[in-house]
């Protein structure tokens, strides 16, 4: 059974960010030292902190993320409802919160092939 796409969904993927996230100080000093309104400094913070969350997803939750972000920059929402009341450890604001989903879409897309190829590999 295929899921919707949910917007709820995406706060709760990007909890690694947030203030109220148990106390890693070594992890907030990895998000601290990111640029976040830097496309390549946010690609690299995402390859560091959210690649090794998303590749411990079931294939069809990581399908689930890819798809509700995807459906939502497609009907040209500005994602201000993932981050309202949201708390990061980024040093900025986002200026530009479609191109930080963006990025992850890409980032997502990224692993999950990556995923498969090592999947693929195995089997052989």
């Amino acid at each position: 059974m295929k899921k919707k796409p949910d917007i709820a969904i995406l706060q709760g993927f990007l909890f690694t960010y947030s203030i109220e996230n148990t106390i890693d100080l070594e992890r907030e000093e990895i998000i601290v030292s990111k640029n976040v309104n830097n496309n390549a400094e946010l690609s690299e913070l995402f390859d560091i902190l959210t690649k090794p969350e998303f590749l411990s997803y079931r294939e069809d939750e990581q399908i689930w993320f890819i798809e509700t972000i995807e459906h939502y920059l497609s009907k040209g929402d500005d994602f201000e409802s993932v981050f309202y009341l949201f708390d990061t450890h980024f040093e900025n604001d986002i200026t530009d919160k479609r191109a930080f989903m963006a990025i992850l879409l890409e980032r997502l897309k990224s692993y999950h092939n990556e995923a498969d190829t090592h999947k693929s590999k195995a089997i052989k």
